[in-house]
């Protein structure tokens, strides 16, 4: 049995040890923002720092409340120096990229099994005062900027670690995210107090699965954890009103009745102001238009629990986007428009709603297995009513796929996009729909280095030209799930031939990768978005080693770090 589901007299030692320190130096849920106040504007928006990310994760070498009563003191001093200030007040936590280097000659799979030592954190570094919510056991980051545990960035990380062998990392990691929920009643966006309004895709429940299939974990020790979290997605429910009584849509927080009874969820935040983490883009996002900047503070902080941060997908939409004539081409761009149109929380999410889906079928099972038939019943309706509503609302049999849906408009929305494949990942497509879903991937989303984002294009990362290793994953395995072997290869070689090529030049994974047809001399490392391209990765090296292990004719394995990136 797992922490989190031990009671206190079992729990070894060791176990004991981990927990102690964890909440020792457990942080209060002060989020840097409510911490430091009129100093913490002061140097977001005075850019001490190139990204705004940097400030929130320093650690205070002194007790945060001295350091703030510091700087009232002296700020209006004429010789006050605001750098010099946060220099001698706070130390950066940022790792240098070298650490993910890899030894000129040494083959993708060794490097990617060299390197989870390298991302792993352990509870004994974590600072006091600092922004970071400590954890009881080891866990693995994804690298760069991304010094802190991720939600569902974790689960395609764990793709990796049981192909490496490392069972024990898995159990640790699955401890964590129990612990998480235990603690907080949900899963943060990622283990920062910046980040507690916010979770991330529900993939616990995958996590689960992945473990129980490699002796890590057992799901039904954590049938209370799942639990917890799909009561936390699904709050406020009840304070909706009957259909019959009002037959227009309503929302609270995550969920929405649609006309008819039917509820979906969507992605929300319960803080509406400036992410701490982009607060200097945020405020330039609210100050570049006329809407409420509340409004825009919330969507842009619902789009960052999607993980799909940021997309066209969440922009409003206009007139649908012309399809591609030609697969190997992408499609027109999108219109220019920017951040200011973002409209997240209108918007019920086909990928959201096929990971609850998967959370409700697997908690009918556990509950039976459990003997609670009544609860069993309970969550396989409430399953079986969200899959005929995505059925009926994003389903376009017309262009074969899946689609997500405006609630306020009560429409399907326009922009394609990988998310498509979600229901097909989770067993929630019927076959036929999955036959038109794996013809439509082929003539729209099928790009030269893998799957699509987006078929729209735009100067977003989550968009068409990049591609992103959890999307190839989900795409792969839910085409194999209705028999479609031949496309999930495809894509799947194309995948690899693009990491391969990107660790032979420059010696290292990324974040992301530009799918599209390059020069002899460019490198296949994506762009967009709000910061520069991260090296590590965690889920690219974690779909990656996945991948080759099934793949074992592929090029990749003969594929060797040539040089050493810069």
């Amino acid at each position: 049995m797992v922490m989190g589901t031990q009671p206190p007299h079992c729990t070894s030692s060791r176990t004991q040890r981990e927990q102690q320190a964890a909440l020792a130096a457990r942080p209060d849920a002060l989020s840097p923002a409510d911490r430091y106040q009129e100093l913490f504007v002061a140097v977001q928006s005075g850019g001490v720092f190139d990204d705004s990310k940097t400030f929130v994760d320093c650690v205070p070498l002194a007790e945060p409340a001295a350091i703030l009563d510091a700087y009232r003191k002296s700020h209006r001093q004429p010789s006050f120096d605001l750098a010099d200030f946060v220099r001698r007040h706070f130390r950066a936590t940022r790792p240098p990229k070298s650490e993910y280097e890899s030894v000129p000659g040494q083959p993708l799979c060794t490097h990617i099994d060299a390197l989870w030592p390298v991302l792993t954190r352990h509870p004994s570094t974590h600072p006091a005062n600092a922004s970071i919510l400590p954890l009881p056991r080891p866990y693995v980051v994804p690298g760069g900027r991304f010094g802190e545990l991720y939600y569902w960035d974790s689960y395609f990380t764990m793709l990796g670690l049981a192909e490496s062998g490392r069972t024990d990392l898995l159990a640790d990691m699955v401890s964590n995210f129990a612990y998480l929920i235990d603690t907080y009643g949900h899963v943060p966006n990622g283990t920062r107090s910046y980040y507690l309004g916010r979770s991330q895709p529900p993939v616990f429940v995958l996590m689960l699965e992945l473990a129980e299939q490699h002796g890590a974990a057992q799901a039904a020790d954590h049938r209370s954890q799942l639990q917890q979290e799909y009561a936390w997605w699904m709050a406020g429910a009840h304070e909706l009103s009957d259909a019959n009584e009002r037959p227009r849509a309503q929302a609270s927080r995550r969920v929405v009745r649609l006309p008819g009874g039917a509820l979906l969820n969507r992605y929300w935040d319960d803080r509406d102001t400036p992410r701490e983490e982009s607060w200097l883009e945020d405020v330039a996002t609210a100050r570049a238009c006329q809407r409420e900047p509340q409004e825009v503070y919330r969507n842009l902080r619902a789009a960052a629990e999607s993980g799909w941060d940021f997309s066209s997908r969440w922009l409003t939409q206009s007139a649908p986007v012309s399809p591609a004539k030609n697969a190997q081409q992408p499609p027109r761009a999108a219109s220019a428009r920017s951040l200011t149109d973002i409209c997240t929380t209108e918007i019920l999410p086909v990928d959201l709603n096929a990971f609850l889906y998967k959370l409700e079928t697997t908690l009918a099972r556990l509950c039976q297995d459990a003997g609670d038939p009544a609860a069993a019943s309970e969550y396989a309706a409430q399953a079986e009513a969200r899959r005929q509503a995505l059925l009926a609302l994003c389903w376009d049999a017309g262009q074969g796929a899946f689609f997500d849906y405006d609630w306020r408009k009560g429409a399907r929305r326009s922009c394609l996009t990988a998310a498509s494949l979600t229901p097909l990942f989770v067993g929630l497509a019927e076959p036929d729909q999955a036959a038109a879903m794996a013809a439509t991937v082929r003539a729209r989303l099928l790009a030269p280095g893998g799957l699509a984002t987006t078929e729209c294009g735009s100067d977003q990362q989550w968009d068409r030209p990049n591609g992103w290793a959890p999307l190839q994953w989900m795409g792969i395995r839910g085409l194999q799930n209705y028999g479609h072997a031949e496309l999930a290869r495809d894509i799947a070689h194309r995948w690899l031939s693009t990491v391969a090529e990107v660790y032979q030049a420059e010696g290292k994974l990324v974040e992301k990768y530009a799918l599209r047809e390059l020069p002899a001399d460019a490198s296949h490392g994506g762009g967009g978005g709000e910061y520069p391209l991260q090296d590590g990765f965690g889920w690219t090296n974690g779909v990656t080693r996945a991948l080759l292990a099934e793949h074992l004719d592929h090029a990749a394995h003969s594929a060797c770090a040539h040089t050493a990136p810069d």
